[in-house]
């Protein structure tokens, strides 16, 4: 039952994963640095094998560590709920099903193991109903996208300056559950999950080879790399990240200050009551954010699977089939599953801390060996245009193109949004609310558009100089992102250890999302006030290994990632009405508080008395 503790299984673990890391390390070392030391030993997919276990034995050991404290958290804290209650693996199934919501537990099991069957059966019929379904939320919907992620924006930047963000969450004596550092690097890691990697070098270069129509701009010029990057800023931003805060600030207002429990239905708190917070309407909701969440991460653990083995086979010359695929998500899902059973306070927040020191070594290493003066004077550049030009292209719509990346982007962004939006407001209690937001909306959007500007930048000054061909490597990949990374390294010194540090960081950064939905689903899916068990969490965890698996096994990763954007759409309108019922609540209940202005102006005209 302890928190803190290790199990047996746990203690026998970490006594095989230190050799098994420390022999599939020098391996896969030797074979990025010394190619020559190993020869023929490992060829093949066997290098597959022996990275998985490399990087899966040092994530798991880490996630098995016991930690030194001992104290357990305090019951009536809401955010325990995110701490694993330990039960042993051999807990009776029926006790296992008695602590499930039968709705939200059941009912995604059985849509996602329908639209596996309509996929088999009729893969033709499904894939053009989810597309007609996905071409209505992009163009129909699209002035709701574009007017809430405008409104979200705006909100953020009035919570950061005005009198509400003042509040503290949980009472002006409550302290923080973590430092500053690991607050932000527990959410910074959960939220973004390895798109960061994945797009870092390739969106910009899809807009320098094919610009927005209604830039004018001609394909692969000077003035497309400006707009390119200044695109990409855009849609991984100030705005992206709002959807997050939007969501997660009222969950956290109301699970502090008002009692309600830690589930993404609590935002109905003003319009319901804390009292009916079990009602059909909160079951829904509830239910599709564990729909969205499962259908996102197995896209992206899918998906970055396709990056890996590029990854693989571009160091080794290892093309690998599916089963290679099925393995790489099979070895990815058991990291996670580790992870997550042994509960935030171990590995979670340690795999998130390696992320963050891999973040910053490898964009380290990328500015000592990559363009530097290109990347500052396109960076400062593409800051400028985005400054200038965010109101017009918020307010864009009407054109094909802004359906296809902006309006998607957003739909995507408010997919995650729920369990994102939980883990910021689990996260956060004894915060004020403007460092919530500064957090999840100021600091979050810096390093991932530094990020955006030092990868886009590079591969940009790439291509456009000759020196490698990223686009036509990614044309040969049959248009895929996943393989544009690689191309710009190889025309870089020091290439084989960033093309090292990117792998790391595609894995490391899926893992800090999955584990983190895995435990955010398995809150969501116990019934409330109770904490999950480590059998909900090795369920749940095993769950979204499944739906991934059958990703791979039908090739449904764009037809899944379609279906998961279409719930953008119901959060976009979730996240309306829960602003207009925090807003109602601020006004009503949070009088007295002094804005950031106004503590300024106390500043100067106490300093202007004193002299």
């Amino acid at each position: 039952m302890g928190l803190y503790g290790t199990s047996r299984a746990e203690r026998l673990l970490q006594r095989l994963l230190v050799p098994l890391f420390a022999l599939s390390g020098s391996v896969v070392v030797a074979g990025f640095f010394f190619p020559e030391l190993v020869g023929s030993v490992v060829t093949g997919a066997g290098w597959l094998v022996v990275s998985l276990l490399f990087f899966g034995s040092g994530l798991s050991y880490l996630a098995v560590l016991p930690t030194p404290e001992a104290r357990e958290p305090d019951r009536f804290d809401p955010s325990a709920l995110l701490r694993v209650r330990r039960v042993g693996f051999g807990e009776p199934v029926r006790s296992f099903l008695s602590r499930q919501d039968p709705v939200v537990f059941g009912v995604p099991i059985a849509v996602f193991g329908l639209f596996f069957l309509s996929q088999l059966l009729a893969p033709e019929t499904t894939v053009a109903a989810v597309e007609t379904l996905r071409w209505v939320v992009l163009s129909d919907l699209g002035p709701l996208f574009v007017v809430t992620t405008l409104v979200s924006v705006c909100f953020c930047l009035w919570l950061l300056v005005g009198p509400w963000g003042e509040i503290r969450l949980g009472g002006p004596d409550a302290e923080p559950t973590y430092t500053y550092p690991v607050y932000f690097t527990m959410f910074f890691t959960a939220g973004i999950a390895a798109g960061i990697v994945v797009w870092g070098p390739a969106e910009a270069l899809f807009h320098y080879d094919q610009p927005p129509p209604m830039t004018g701009v001609e394909p692969r010029s000077e003035g497309a790399i400006a707009t390119a990057l200044v695109y990409a800023l855009f849609h991984w931003g100030f705005s992206a990240w709002s959807a997050y805060v939007v969501v997660g600030v009222p969950i956290a207002y109301y699970v502090y200050e008002r009692g309600a429990p830690l589930r993404v239905s609590s935002i109905l708190t003003p319009f319901l009551g804390v009292e009916n917070l079990d009602s059909g309407w909160c079951r829904l909701v509830d239910l599709l954010a564990v729909l969205a969440t499962i259908g996102g991460i197995a896209t992206s653990v899918a998906l970055v699977s396709g990056q890996f083995l590029s990854g693989i086979d571009h160091q080794w010359a290892v093309d690998v089939d599916t089963f290679g695929s099925l393995l790489f998500v099979s070895g990815l899902i058991a990291i996670v599953v580790v992870s997550a059973q042994s509960g935030v306070h171990r590995g979670i927040r340690r795999i998130a801390d390696v992320t963050i020191v891999l973040f910053a070594l490898f964009a380290l290493v990328l500015v000592a060996v990559g363009p530097r003066s290109f990347v500052a004077e396109r960076g400062v550049e593409a800051v400028g245009g985005y400054a200038v030009g965010f109101v017009p292209m918020s307010l864009a719509l009407g054109e094909a193109w802004t359906a296809e990346w902006t309006v998607w982007n957003w739909a995507w962004w408010f997919s995650w949004a729920p369990f994102a939006g939980l883990f910021l407001a689990a996260l956060s209690r004894g915060r004020r609310i403007r460092t919530v937001v500064f957090t999840g909306f100021v600091a979050t959007a810096a390093a991932t558009m530094a990020w955006f500007l030092l990868m886009g930048a590079t591969a940009l000054e790439v291509q456009h100089s000759g020196r490698a061909d990223v686009l036509g490597a990614i044309e040969a990949a049959g248009g895929s992102e996943a393989v544009a990374g690689f191309p710009v390294f190889e025309a870089l010194a020091l290439g084989d250890l960033l093309t090292f540090l990117f792998l790391a960081l595609v894995l490391v950064f899926m893992v800090s999302s999955a584990d983190t939905s895995t435990l955010v689903v398995s809150v969501l899916a116990t019934r409330r006030e109770r904490a999950p068990t480590t059998g909900a969490i090795v369920f749940w965890g095993a769950f979204q290994g499944a739906v991934a698996l059958s990703v791979v096994l039908t090739g449904s990763a764009e037809v899944l990632q379609a279906a998961a954007v279409l719930t953008g759409g119901p959060f976009a309108l979730v996240a309306m009405f829960a602003l207009v019922g925090v807003i109602g609540s601020f006004r009503r209940d949070e009088r007295g508080h002094r804005s950031l202005i106004g503590k300024l102006r106390s500043a100067v005209r106490d300093r202007g008395s004193e002299e």
